[in-house]
């Protein structure tokens, strides 16, 4: 049997994670050959890529929070290049459940990077069109499930929110409405919005009815 090359071998020493539900879009974004079968090098890119972005665990496994993190990298040359948040000349949230992804622009400006959203699941969906924020609580806790934390709240429409959330972003498939986001992502733009602020919702969760 012929020895591996030096990467190779080096690569299946230090990274054997299987192949995962998103390794097609993490080779094309990753330059690797795209196939859909993880190999030692694949693996070894996708936590190359893991680590970049503080992903844990860091095993080269493409999954759900390494492919949200990578759309949202991605994204952010021109978050709105297909034109589906209005541009104003005031701050508007955009909150894209196609990519799930949410950013903050001005005009053609944006004010606020791309980030990774969890919003609502089948027959809880997020609210599309145009909210306003109309009340902040930076401690929040629901009233509705069981006590559950809400940092950094801004409500936009009845009991939907945008707020972090404590545990793993993309654990339980979906939010029963609001738009979930991780703590830093959600005390950034905790500091940034205020009341009143214009918020646009478009497009349908992946996984959801139309």
């Amino acid at each position: 049997m012929a020895a591996l090359p030096a990467t190779a071998s080096a690569a299946a020493e230090t990274c054997a994670a299987a192949t995962g539900p998103y390794q097609r879009p993490m080779e094309e974004y990753l330059k690797r050959t795209v196939d859909g079968a993880q190999s030692p090098e694949d693996c070894a890119a996708i936590r190359t890529f893991q680590r970049s972005r503080s992903i844990t665990p860091a095993d080269g496994y493409a999954n759900l929070v390494t492919y949200r993190t990578m759309t949202a990298v991605k994204a952010r040359a021109n978050p709105n290049a297909a034109g589906d948040c209005p541009q104003r000349s005031y701050r508007v949230t955009c909150v894209d459940l196609d990519r799930q992804l949410l950013w903050v622009q001005t005009g053609k400006n944006v004010v606020f990077d791309p980030v990774p959203i969890r919003t609502g699941r089948d027959n809880e969906e997020t609210r599309t069109g145009w909210h306003a924020i109309y009340w902040r609580d930076r401690d929040h806790v629901s009233t509705i499930y069981n006590n559950a934390p809400m940092p950094y709240s801004q409500f936009f429409d009845g009991g939907q929110a945008l707020h972090g959330r404590p545990d793993g972003l993309f654990d339980g498939g979906g939010s029963a409405g609001c738009v979930n986001l991780r703590l830093a992502d959600a005390a950034a733009l905790w500091d940034l919005l205020d009341t009143d602020d214009a918020l646009y919702i478009w497009g349908t969760k992946p996984g959801t009815a139309d």
